[in-house]
C-alpha cells in the first residue's frame, strides 16, 4: 500500500482533530473530502511528518511516519494550501533550491526545476521574482515544486483554490495527466467537489475526524438508488412514511421530492404508499447519486 495508517489520534489541545483515522490506500487519484475542521490537513501533516500523532501509526510508500520522515519527504511531493515562497528568489532559483532540500545535487535540480516549470506553464515567467506572480501563476508554481524531485507520490492541499474557471480547468487537466499518464499517485484534498468528481476515482470523506465513507466513486453512488418524485396529495404523509422506511427525501423548490432509498430496496413501496394514501405520482425518474449526495449523506448535512 503506498498509503497505510491505523488509529490515528491527533488532537490541537482539547480540540480533537482526528479520532481513529484508518486508511489502507494504493495507485491511483484519491480525493479526500470533508467540511471545515474535519481533519483534512492534519493527517497530510501527519502523513508527512510534519506533526506527530497522540496515538497510531502508519507507513508512506513503506516509510514509517514516526522514523523516517526525511524518506518520506525525498519520495513524497506536497502543494501545500498556503503560500510558502521565498523572497526575492525567481520561481527557477525557487524550485531547484526545494529539489536541493529533497536530496537532489544541484546541477540536477535545476535541470529538473526547468522541466517541471515548462510543464506546468510557466517556462516564460521562471525568471520573475515569485512575490510578483499573479495568484494563479503561484498555484502552478507550487504544483512544479511539488513534482521537481520526480516523487512517487504527491499530496495536493486545495490545489484549485482562488482559480477563476479556465486556470481551475488548466490545473486539473494537469493533475490529471499527472496521475494517468507520469506514474505518480495523487492525494487530493479539496471543498470543491467537481474537481474530486474530475480527478479521482477513489473518495474518503473525513467528519469531525472520522473515516464517514470511503471507497470507489462509481461503488459509491450504486450504495443508494436515487428517485425524483412528484405527487398530487397529501405529500407530508408520504414523505412520513418513507422515511420510516429508511429513506432519506429532499425537496426541491420546484417540488421534486429527491428520494434516496436504502440497499435493497424495493420500489413498489413507492407505488403501494401512494395507493394506501390516495396519493398519485405525477412524476417518477430513477437518477444516480452524484458525489455531492454521497458527501450531504456522509457528513449528515441535510
Amino acid at each position: 500500500m503506498s498509503i497505510e495508517v491505523k488509529d490515528i489520534h491527533f488532537s490541537y489541545g482539547k480540540i480533537k482533530a482526528l479520532d481513529g483515522v484508518s486508511l489502507d490506500l494504493s495507485q491511483g487519484a484519491i480525493g479526500l473530502l470533508g467540511p471545515n475542521g474535519a481533519g483534512k490537513s492534519t493527517l497530510i501533516r501527519i502523513m508527512l511528518g510534519f506533526l506527530s500523532p497522540d496515538g497510531g501509526e502508519g507507513r508512506i510508500l513503506d516509510y514509517d511516519i514516526k522514523s523516517q520522515q526525511a524518506e518520506i519527504r525525498r519520495y513524497v511531493g506536497y502543494m501545500p494550501e498556503d503560500d510558502c515562497f521565498i523572497p526575492e528568489l525567481d520561481a527557477v532559483s525557487f524550485t531547484s533550491y526545494l529539489g536541493e532540500l529533497s536530496g537532489m545535487p544541484r546541477q540536477e535540480a535545476m535541470k529538473r526545476a526547468h522541466e517541471v516549470l515548462y510543464y506546468v506553464g510557466l517556462e516564460e515567467s521562471r525568471y520573475r521574482k515569485v512575490e510578483t506572480y499573479s495568484a494563479g501563476m503561484k498555484l502552478r508554481l507550487k504544483l512544479a515544486q511539488s513534482l521537481v524531485h520526480d516523487p512517487k507520490l504527491i499530496f495536493l492541499d486545495e490545489p484549485t483554490s482562488g482559480l477563476d474557471p479556465q486556470g481551475r480547468t488548466e490545473i486539473l487537466e494537469l493533475i490529471i495527466d499527472i496521475s494517468s499518464k507520469k506514474d505518480i499517485q495523487v492525494l487530493i484534498s479539496s471543498h470543491i467537489l467537481p474537481d474530486i468528481e474530475m480527478t479521482c476515482s477513489y473518495v474518503v470523506i473525513l467528519n469531525k475526524g472520522i473515516v464517514a465513507s470511503e471507497g470507489e466513486i462509481s461503488k459509491l453512488k450504486e450504495i443508494r438508488d436515487l428517485y425524483e418524485i412528484k405527487v398530487m396529495g397529501e405529500a407530508q404523509v408520504f414523505l412520513r412514511k418513507l422515511k420510516d422506511l429508511k429513506c432519506r427525501v429532499e425537496e426541491t423548490e420546484d417540488g421534486i421530492l429527491k428520494v434516496y432509498t436504502p440497499p435493497n430496496y424495493n420500489r413498489q413501496e413507492f407505488f403501494r404508499i401512494a395507493a394506501e394514501e390516495k396519493i398519485q405520482l405525477r412524476h417518477f425518474v430513477r437518477s444516480q447519486s452524484s458525489l455531492e449526495d454521497l458527501f450531504a449523506e456522509a457528513v449528515g448535512v441535510d
